[in-house]
């Protein structure tokens, strides 16, 4: 894949006009979205127009920023000032269109970034298929016939499919490391609250986080670093400074604790996670397990937290417009609805538990590696998974591994495999203490480096 810093790289020294980078990316999106759906709205004359700003600039002796011609795209539940945020849903159609970019769509082209479009997504962010009753199922562009994961459905796929080199998206409950796994590409969950959501269209505020996905561990960290910085239109947001990743990526891992999430994470029902898990572990020397016994009620915990914040969030839409959600969405967020309030509150004092149980463990160790979904990519349409003869309901179990740790905040990043024999990617996650997602980042360009996790051009 042409990733972004090689690209910003060649526009910086001329090689090559931040014009001639947006044209290749809207060629490709024209010839490959009507395969994989994953932009459901293109700005090709704004992206034209920020291009030749871009190119103007330059033969001007401007310095056009570290992203210098990269085209991006974000997940239509990010502002993009002139389009709708529909958050993949109809209701959301009926509403104006955005005034003003999203703080992070702004921060990117701050960098020089150019935004190309919007990206599909499952309904609300309430999905791990990126299957969406109104905007059709998003494809995967290793096999178009298999899910992307969700609910950052279109970021999975535009990023996956050479599209783009960047896209952002959004992390409740796995949003981000879901579509990564399956898609194949690095996508990073950052810490509960480093990155603002400002500009955002919610879907559960103490769970909602927002992050990039990208085709190298040297992108990501590139985009990571421009998205960086406080914004009070986030109450959530950290007053924090922020804290630059891409000069210490190299640094290595000498010194740095690093052991296997086992227990709830250990996979033994599912061969190519645990296959996966194996070959991280050996590259990193991760020569020890954590148990994690808090694990499976902290995923719990997420479950009941999500159902009922996102069923406040929607509740006059549910009295007054039932029928206009996806079915899937309406029924889980009905279930939220009727939640006793006693539930919620035991939901959170799990939370607490278990969150306290990782403060405890990242005193004796830095970095946790862990299966990030618990197979490849399913063909679409799949509803239930069949694992050591019993029969489970594929999406929430696509989550599996990733809830427990958007509950409690910890940064987390998907890293993408490629397994002997196999033709489908599938992600392995490395999981740090709050603030720690550098030692994340460092963690994923050792892998890259030493050629285990790969992302590989999709076949559209």
């Amino acid at each position: 894949m042409n990733g972004a810093s090689a690209l910003a790289g060649a526009v910086r020294r001329g090689e090559l006009s931040a014009g001639e980078t947006v044209a290749r990316a809207l060629h490709r999106i024209d010839a490959a979205n009507g395969t994989i759906n994953a932009f459901t709205a293109v700005v090709a004359e704004r992206a034209r127009a920020r291009a030749a700003a871009l190119d103007r600039g330059l033969a001007a002796g401007e310095d056009p920023g570290p992203l210098a011609g990269v085209p991006f795209a974000v997940k239509n539940l990010f502002d993009v000032a002139g389009l709708t945020t529909t958050a993949g849903s109809l209701i959301n159609r009926d509403l104006p269109p955005a005034a003003v970019d999203a703080v992070l769509v702004r921060r990117l082209e701050a960098a020089g970034a150019v935004l190309v479009g919007s990206l599909h997504m499952g309904e609300y962010a309430y999905d791990f298929t990126g299957e969406n009753a109104h905007d059709g199922p998003c494809r995967n562009p290793h096999d178009p016939g298999r899910m992307t994961g969700g609910s950052s459905s279109g970021a999975g796929a535009a990023v996956g499919g050479g599209l783009v080199p960047v896209a952002l998206g959004s992390d409740t409950n796995g949003s981000i490391r879901v579509p990564a796994s399956l898609c194949g590409v690095f996508g990073l969950k950052p810490t509960y609250g480093r990155l603002p959501r400002t500009g955002t269209y919610p879907f559960c505020d103490s769970l909602d986080h927002v992050g990039p996905l990208a085709a190298t561990a040297t992108d990501l960290a590139l985009a990571y670093d421009a998205l960086q910085g406080f914004d009070r239109g986030d109450p959530a947001c950290a007053r924090r400074a922020p804290e630059p990743v891409l000069a210490t990526l190299t640094a290595g891992l000498d010194g740095v604790r690093v052991a296997r999430a086992g227990g709830f994470f250990a996979a033994e029902d599912y061969p190519q996670a645990r296959a996966a898990v194996d070959r991280v572990c050996a590259a990193l020397g991760a020569d020890r397990e954590e148990s994690l016994p808090g694990a499976a009620a902290g995923r719990a915990a997420a479950y009941l937290v999500t159902n009922a914040e996102g069923a406040a969030l929607h509740c006059r839409h549910l009295r007054e417009r039932v029928n206009d959600f996806d079915p899937d969405t309406r029924d889980r967020f009905l279930a939220g609805a009727l939640l006793p309030a006693g539930w919620y509150l035991q939901a959170q004092a799990a939370r607490r538990a278990w969150r306290e149980e990782m403060a405890t463990l990242f005193r004796r160790t830095d970095l946790l590696v862990a299966p990030c979904t618990p197979c490849p990519a399913p063909p679409i349409g799949t509803r239930h998974l069949e694992l050591a003869g019993r029969r489970e309901l594929l999406r929430p179990n696509l989550g599996l591994f990733t809830q427990p740790f958007s509950c409690i905040g910890l940064p987390a990043l998907s890293v993408p495999l490629w397994l002997p024999g196999e033709a489908l990617p599938i992600g392995v996650q490395l999981v740090a203490a709050p603030w720690r997602e550098d030692l994340c980042l460092r963690a994923a360009q050792v892998l890259a480096e030493a050629g285990v996790a790969e992302a590989r051009p999709g076949v559209v």
